[in-house]
C-alpha cells in the first residue's frame, strides 16, 4: 500500500471508520456498444467480459421456470438473477474470504453497463443488495449515455438509503482517442453526466487509461487536468492491457503502439499524482487483468510486485514532493 496518497482505503476509514472490500457482481446486462445501439464490437480494449472478468459469474441456484412469474417484465435471465442475488452475494465473499476478514462490503456491479436495462429491473437489483446489512456502499460501473431520468431517479432512491458510488469509463478527453477506441459519446456526454450525478449528490469515479495508441504522456496530463476541474470525488488509473480476442491485440500484432515499461508507467504516475486536487480519492493507480487473457505489459501480471517496486521508485526518485496530498 502506497501511503502517501489519498487511497480508497483511507478514505474509507476516514468517512466510515473501517476497511471494506468490493464484492464484484455481474447484474446480467450488456452494452449499447454491444448490442448494435451503437456498435457491435465494444471497445476496442474490452474482452468478452465486458471488463467484468473478475466479476462472480451467475450461478442459478434458484431456477425460474417461466417469464410469467414476473409482473414487472423482466427477462427469464433477469428474473434468474434476483432470485439468486443472495446466493451470489455469498459466493462472492467466498472468493474473497482468504484476502478480507471484515463485514463491511461494497457491491460492486462491474460487468458491461450496469444501467443499460429498465428502471423497474434496476430497481429489483439495486434494492435488494443496498439493503443488506453487509452492504456499506452500492458501487455501479456505467456509462454516461446511459444515464436518462427514470434511471437517475433509481440511482437517487437507492442512494437515500446507502451511499451509491457510479463509476464513468471515460478513459480521454481527446476526440481522436475516442474514436479510435470506440468510446460511441462525445465528450459533452460525460460533462453532462457528471453535473447530473452531481445535483444528485452521488459520488463519480472516473476511469482514466493510460498508454492508449497515439498519445503522448501531455495528452494524458491533459484528461487529468481536466477531470480535476470537475465536481468528481475519484480516479481510476488503468494502464493500457492488451488482452487476448480484442481488436486492439490485433494492433499490437502489428507493432501500432508503444508498450510502457514500469518505469516509464511510474514516471507518468509520478507527474499525475502532481496534478490531482487533495481529496480526489485514488481508487487504482493500476491494474491486473486476467492472466489467461493478458498479453501485454506481462509485467502487470504480479499485483504485488508491482505495488512493492512502485512505492519503491516513488520514494527513491521524491514522487512525493510537491503532490497535493491530502495531509
Amino acid at each position: 500500500m502506497l501511503p502517501y496518497y489519498y487511497s480508497v482505503n483511507e478514505y474509507l476509514k476516514d468517512t466510515y471508520g473501517c476497511k471494506m472490500y468490493r464484492l464484484s457482481l455481474d447484474g446480467g446486462m450488456t452494452c449499447p456498444n454491444r448490442d448494435g445501439l451503437i456498435d457491435t464490437r465494444g471497445c476496442i480494449f474490452c474482452s468478452r467480459g465486458g471488463s467484468g472478468d473478475f466479476a462472480t459469474k451467475l450461478s442459478i441456484a434458484t431456477p425460474i421456470e417461466s417469464e410469467g412469474k414476473s409482473s414487472s417484465n423482466m427477462t427469464l435471465r433477469q428474473q434468474q438473477i434476483i432470485a439468486n442475488l443472495d446466493a451470489n452475494i455469498s459466493k462472492a465473499k467466498e472468493r474473497v474470504s482468504n484476502k478480507f476478514k471484515g463485514d463491511s462490503y461494497i457491491a460492486y456491479f462491474q460487468s458491461f453497463t450496469n444501467t443499460y436495462a429498465s428502471p423497474s429491473y434496476l430497481r429489483s437489483l439495486f434494492f435488494p443488495v443496498i439493503n443488506r446489512d453487509d452492504i456499506k456502499i452500492l458501487d455501479i460501473a456505467t456509462r454516461p449515455d446511459c444515464l436518462e431520468e427514470p434511471i437517475l431517479e433509481v440511482l437517487d432512491a437507492c442512494n437515500k438509503i446507502k451511499p451509491v458510488w457510479v463509476e464513468l469509463g471515460l478513459q480521454t478527453i481527446h476526440e481522436k482517442s475516442a474514436k479510435y477506441i470506440r468510446r460511441g459519446y462525445p465528450l459533452k456526454t460525460f460533462v453532462d453526466a457528471v453535473d447530473k450525478l452531481n445535483k444528485l449528490n452521488i459520488p463519480i469515479i472516473v476511469h482514466v487509461i493510460i498508454g492508449l495508441p497515439g498519445e503522448s504522456n501531455n495528452d494524458i496530463y491533459e484528461t487529468i487536468k481536466f477531470i480535476s476541474k470537475l465536481p468528481i470525488s475519484g480516479v481510476k488509473l488503468q494502464l493500457l492491457h492488451v488482452l487476448k480476442d480484442t481488436d486492439l491485440y490485433q494492433d499490437y500484432l502489428e507493432k501500432k503502439f508503444h508498450i510502457y515499461s514500469m518505469e516509464e508507467y511510474f514516471d507518468v504516475l509520478g507527474n499525475i499524482l502532481k496534478l490531482l486536487p487533495a481529496n480526489m480519492v485514488i481508487h487504482r493507480l493500476t491494474g491486473d487483468g486476467p492472466k489467461s487473457l493478458l498479453v501485454e505489459p506481462t509485467w502487470t501480471a504480479n499485483k504485488k510486485y508491482v505495488l512493492n517496486s512502485m512505492n519503491k521508485y516513488f520514494k527513491d526518485n521524491n514522487i512525493y514532493q510537491g503532490c497535493n496530498f491530502k495531509k
